[in-house]
Parts: C-alpha cells; sequence; structure tokens
C-alpha cells in the first residue's frame, strides 16, 4: 500500500507547485530580490518533496545503470535526470550562498549569483527536456478512463 505522499495526487500536486514556483522564480521584478528568494525557497522545497517521493526509483534505476542492465531509452532519461538533480542541488546552494550573508563578501555573492544564473537556466532546459522525456506519463495523470458498459 501506497504511503499518502505516493499517491497520485500528491505527486501531481507536487509537480504542478515546482513548476509554478520555478516560472515565478525567473520572474523579474524591480528594486527587490526578494520576491526570487521567497519562490526560489519554495521551488527548492518542492523539488526536495519531489526527489524524496521518487528516491526509490532513483536507487533501483542506478543500480541497474551501473549494473548495465538499462535500455537505452531508460539509461537517457536517467543521465537527464541526474545532470537535471546535479544542475539543481548546484542552483539550490549557489542561490543560499549569494544571498551574501553566509560568504562575507560582495566579491563572492557575485561570483556565487553568476553560477546561480548560469545553473538556473541550463536546469530551465534540462526540466522541458524532463518534461519531453515524460510527456506520456504526464498525459496519463490527467485522462480520465472511461468504463465501457
Amino acid at each position: 500500500m501506497k504511503s499518502t505522499w505516493q499517491s497520485k495526487g500528491v505527486k501531481i500536486a507536487i509537480d504542478i507547485c515546482m513548476t509554478i514556483f520555478l516560472v515565478l522564480s525567473f520572474v523579474r521584478w524591480e528594486g527587490t530580490l526578494t520576491f526570487h528568494a521567497i519562490v526560489g525557497t519554495g521551488c527548492a522545497l518542492f523539488f526536495t518533496a519531489h526527489v524524496c517521493i521518487h528516491w526509490k526509483w532513483i536507487k533501483s534505476v542506478t543500480k541497474s545503470c551501473f549494473a548495465g542492465k538499462l535500455k537505452k531509452a531508460l539509461r537517457w532519461k536517467y543521465i537527464i535526470n541526474m545532470f537535471l538533480l546535479i544542475i539543481w542541488v548546484t542552483s539550490i546552494i549557489t542561490g543560499i550562498l549569494a544571498i551574501g550573508f553566509y560568504v562575507g563578501g560582495v566579491e563572492w555573492m557575485h561570483v556565487f549569483s553568476r553560477i546561480h544564473g548560469v545553473s538556473a537556466r541550463i536546469g530551465l532546459g534540462l526540466v522541458i527536456i524532463h518534461i519531453v522525456q515524460h510527456w506520456v506519463q504526464i498525459k496519463s495523470y490527467f485522462i480520465i478512463k472511461r468504463k465501457t458498459a
């Protein structure tokens, strides 16, 4: 039996919220980074929940990948997913470090801010690829199966 966190509805809600927060994090607001920081934090939390929900799959496919048992199509999905994981973790960490309070200097804030911006844009591209790779599964979440009489 699946836990509440494993239910299809919760997965869909988390993915939708994560996507909305991701899109909002790219919106430019004049004069303040507060909105970006709040939305980015929300996106990071939803991303973390997404990874936690899929952790069994990640572990299982990682074992299969290193054992050479993955089919080519799934191997590509796995590679994109792992690269996406690395890029988003990088974006989250550098986003936090770009605040400046943690690194103690404007020059380091600038470095982390640049890395954060680049990794976020790469991550957005990978999210688009990820969505295309999983499009059939995503569509299946929203298709209501009708019973035939």
